[in-house]
């Protein structure tokens, strides 16, 4: 039976490849489109502000429409609105009178797909008949790691090649990922979470669950320990350490990157011998540690080691909470995974910016940022010993 599903399980590994595509591209453009548009760079800015907004407004609204529209029509969608809005930046910048608003109608457009990829992919993974689903779900997700992690190796190495300005060729070719992966999600075995084909508990009756909203406020930290640390990564490795640009790119962001996805290919492996809540709170006790070593360590070496295993500790986070909450409410249904994934993006958007207007009322020191960031991996480790305390009164 699991044969059958392998095709479901690629399918949905290139579109986690297709979201850290979307995500991750146009950040490596933000110079270029300053200096080749004119584009103010705090205009620039508006440009992961509305992804990830739209992302949210995607979220949302996918736990009222996808059961009525159904999985397999709304997944499709994703990958043709990825694919559409990735070519759409290679030209409505120079067709449209004001290239931001070119730029901008395309990343809504990939953003969308991007946000229809993050609720689906997870459920319908969930729904396979796969053995030990924790496991392959942390799997599942590390592909979002490798996709990151690829997408800046692979783009530097096109720039170094063929040079900067070759990077509308580059989106051409990486909205082929999404192109080649509609066929994979129109023709795999796709089931529900749910015999009422995924419409399960609805919001109303989610939130009428208090260890729901536990797990809604350990996304919010999941998201926000992530996501602050990864999107000032390369900053905090040029200005508080004192790297290169270009060694602060591949030291920060892409290090994060890759151990993160160690952490999320290591619990997919022995996730069988592993207990699901211990890793994840030895995980966050990791991550506190490593954002106190980031934010009051003189030493540049032990700042850098708790800048990249922050990506380890952070890791197991997202998927783990998703594998909880499903298997406590396996009549959760759409609405569940679009709620979480919400909830998380909310944490993504909210602590990046956090860490960043400390930072700049504290004169443009980073380490007094990531001091305050501390505070989502604190929350986190108390939601998870909630969530533990639940568990066991329900087991007694």
């Amino acid at each position: 039976m699991t044969k059958s599903y392998k095709k479901t399980l690629i399918a949905c590994y290139l579109g986690f490849i297709t979201q850290a595509i979307c995500a991750n591209f146009a950040p490596l453009l933000f110079l270029k489109f300053h200096n080749d548009y004119q584009i103010p760079l705090g205009q620039i800015a508006l440009i992961s502000t509305l992804f990830f907004l739209t992302q949210l407004i995607v979220d949302v609204l996918c736990s009222y429409f996808a059961d009525r529209i159904g999985y397999r029509r709304c997944v499709v969608a994703s990958e043709l609105c990825a694919a559409a809005g990735l070519v759409g930046l290679a030209f409505l910048p120079d067709l449209t009178p004001n290239p931001l608003t070119g730029i901008i109608i395309s990343v809504i457009i990939y953003a969308i797909g991007s946000g229809l990829i993050e609720v689906l992919c997870s459920p319908i993974v969930e729904a396979c008949p796969f053995d030990n689903k924790e496991a392959v779900m942390s799997l599942l997700h590390s592909f979002y790691c490798w996709g990151s992690v690829g997408v800046i190796l692979l783009s530097t190495l096109f720039f170094a090649v063929f040079g900067i300005d070759g990077w509308k060729w580059l989106a051409c070719i990486w909205a082929l990922i999404p192109l080649y992966n509609i066929y994979n999600f129109a023709t795999c075995p796709i089931e529900y979470t749910t015999e009422d084909g995924g419409k399960g508990m609805g919001i109303g009756g989610l939130l009428r669950v208090p260890m729901f909203w536990i797990s809604i406020i350990l996304m919010v930290c999941a998201g926000a320990s992530e996501l602050s640390m990864a999107q000032w990564a390369s900053a905090y490795t040029e200005s508080a350490l004192g790297f290169t640009k270009a060694m602060g790119d591949l030291a920060g962001p892409c290090m994060f990157a890759i151990t993160m996805g160690i952490s999320r290919v290591i619990f997919g492996k022995y996730g069988d011998k592993l207990e699901l809540m211990r890793f994840m709170i030895g995980s966050g006790v990791l991550c506190l540690s490593c954002y106190i070593a980031a934010s009051i360590s003189d030493n540049p070496v032990i700042g850098l080691i708790g800048c990249i295993m922050c990506g380890f500790s952070v890791g197991i986070m997202w998927p783990g909470t998703i594998s909880i909450c499903s298997g406590r409410l396996p009549g959760g249904g759409t609405a569940m995974f679009a709620l979480l994934a919400m909830a998380g993006d909310l944490g993504g958007a909210f602590g990046p910016s956090l860490v960043g207007n400390i930072t700049q009322n504290a004169g443009n020191d980073l380490r007094k940022g990531m001091l305050v960031g501390c505070v989502f991996p604190l929350v986190l480790i108390l939601s998870l010993l909630l969530l533990k305390g639940t568990r066991k009164t329900k087991d007694t």
